[in-house]
């Protein structure tokens, strides 16, 4: 089940107190307040730049109307307020940026979650505008493309599968203005005609996260991203079971033999015009469509969040489609290995010596830790068919969440490919912490009987983040560069909404594998 992009977004640059539209957004900003203030609201609250027709229609009341109603400009919050005719909008929402920066406009990630945050506020409006500081110059492109994805991944909803009309369910926003200096500037539209197609990539993520796990298992999955891949011109190919077996995928077929649902590997390929610029990258992702655990199965409490093993792979396919669409002058392979990793009579067990794609044979001493199993095979045929950067995403390791909480993605591999990574998730808003690959973590996975343990040969869980990348390590070829990002944490928000995230499948990391895509076709 997928939902439909609801939110069409494009440029104006007339008045925003103009605008015939249901609600117009402007930001505010936090103050401190003054000293010896008879008034508890004086000085805390500042217009941000873009509500400057707005305030004057309120004759310079606006902010203190705003504090009177509760605003604070603290980062997401969302005030609205009736305009009662003083513009053309029947609605103005105030949404909270922060603190005032110094000599700069807001950072793009704040401006990217107060309009995910506004978008959502205001769902059940047909038209909305947003009038949030935007710079006038050549380092605004960063900003636009921060509001404008914002706005597109804000209105998100997944379909679901209610059965009865729910009265009080409003529906997203249908259509978004963003107010620019100038809408007709080439590179503006530039910026929209991307964070569309980005937010696509985002938003199918999301729905295939988020779709019923026995409505997506290995063979629908590779269906799916077959059949959209196709559609977007893209070379598929997809390995059944019976393929996989013959091609000596020895850790795809062990994950996925416990399953009645057998397993795939789905591989798509981007071949830019005219060659390139002679770079290769290939994206891996894990797809667990849902994981117990197998033999060594899971606790029942959460395990239903495990319908969101298979993000990696779901972020992977997408983001070749939006590669399709941005046309980057770089040859692209994307391998999505599929599982379901199932307790039965056929599961592989704690004890399994399996022989995996590039010969290395390994002891399987936790059936939980089925990632890697099909991860490493999906990563030494990548590494087969040829590759100058591999960059490899999945849901990992609880490891991952425990040392850096569910925002900030763990990546592990070539110090300067790990560097890249931080640098393109900190442009895009989806941050990634460099953590190690010490030896002493390989050394204590080492097999009496097996080239490599799955997991530390004790048991030992120290590091088990770590473990993950170390493994993974085993099947990468010495002259590729390669990044693993774990996002275990990031993947999958089981709270509330909140900035551009809705509750369950985020999307993360689409937007880092586009920016790491692109950053190779501009600087090889």
């Amino acid at each position: 089940m997928t939902s439909p992009r609801t939110t069409n977004l494009s440029l104006v640059d007339t008045d925003p107190a103009e605008l015939a539209v249901d609600a117009i957004v402007i930001g505010v900003h936090s103050q401190p307040g003054e000293q010896g203030a008879t008034s508890g609201l004086a000085g805390t609250l500042l217009l941000a730049s873009g509500a400057e027709s707005i305030a004057a229609a309120f004759d310079g009341k606006l902010t203190e109307t705003l504090a009177l109603l509760g605003a604070t400009g603290g980062p997401g919050e969302v005030i609205k307020l009736a305009t009662l005719g003083t513009v053309t909008a029947p609605l103005v929402a105030a949404v909270g940026l922060g603190p005032e920066p110094s000599g700069a406009a807001p950072a793009p990630e704040t401006l990217r979650r107060a309009a995910g945050s506004a978008i959502r506020a205001l769902a059940g409006a047909s038209k909305v505008a947003l009038a949030l500081p935007l710079p006038d110059d050549s380092d605004a492109s960063a900003e636009l493309r921060a509001v404008a994805e914002g706005a597109l991944l804000g209105g998100y909803r997944f379909a679901g599968y209610k059965t009865r009309p729910q009265p009080t369910r409003r529906e997203p926003v249908a259509e978004v203005l963003v107010a620019v200096p100038d809408a007709g500037d080439a590179g503006a539209q530039a910026e929209v005609v991307r964070a569309q197609v980005v937010a696509d990539a985002v938003r199918l993520t999301r729905d295939w996260v988020n779709t019923a796990p026995n409505e997506l298992r290995p063979p629908s999955f590779a269906d799916a991203v077959a059949d959209a891949a196709r559609a977007a011109g893209l070379g598929v190919e997809v390995l059944d079971e019976a393929a996989l077996a013959a091609g000596g995928y020895g850790g795809i077929v062990a994950v996925g033999q416990g399953s009645e649902a057998p397993p795939r590997l789905v591989k798509l390929t981007y071949t830019p015009e005219g060659g390139g610029n002679g770079k290769r990258v290939a994206l891996v992702g894990k797809g667990i469509t849902f994981d117990t655990g197998g033999i060594s199965i899971k606790p029942a409490q959460g395990m239903w969040e495990m319908k969101s093993d298979m993000g990696g792979a779901a972020a992977v396919g997408a983001a070749m489609l939006a590669i399709a669409a941005l046309k980057p002058t770089v040859a692209v392979s994307a391998y999505l290995p599929m599982a379901e990793n199932m307790p039965s009579g056929t599961s592989y067990r704690p004890g399994d010596v399996i022989t995996m794609f590039n010969g290395k044979r390994v002891e399987v001493l936790n059936t939980d830790a089925e990632g890697r199993m099909v991860l490493g095979d999906a990563i030494a045929r990548a590494c087969a068919d040829g590759t100058d950067y591999l960059f490899e995403t999945s849901t990992l390791t609880g490891g991952q969440v425990v040392a850096l909480g569910k925002r900030v993605a763990g990546v592990m591999g070539t110090p300067e490919l790990c560097e890249r990574v931080q640098v393109a998730g900190d442009a895009v808003g989806e941050p990634a912490w460099p953590m190690p690959l010490p030896e002493d973590v390989r050394k204590g996975m080492e097999s009496d009987v097996a080239d490599i343990s799955q997991v530390n040969a004790g048991m030992d869980r120290a590091g088990h983040m770590l473990q993950g990348g170390v493994f993974l390590r085993e099947f990468v070829t010495d002259d590729v560069a390669w990044a693993h990002i774990d996002i275990a944490g990031p993947s999958y928000h089981s709270g509330e909404p909140t900035g551009y995230w809705t509750k369950g499948g985020t999307g993360v990391p689409v937007r880092t594998l586009v920016q790491l895509v692109e950053d190779v076709a501009a600087n090889g």
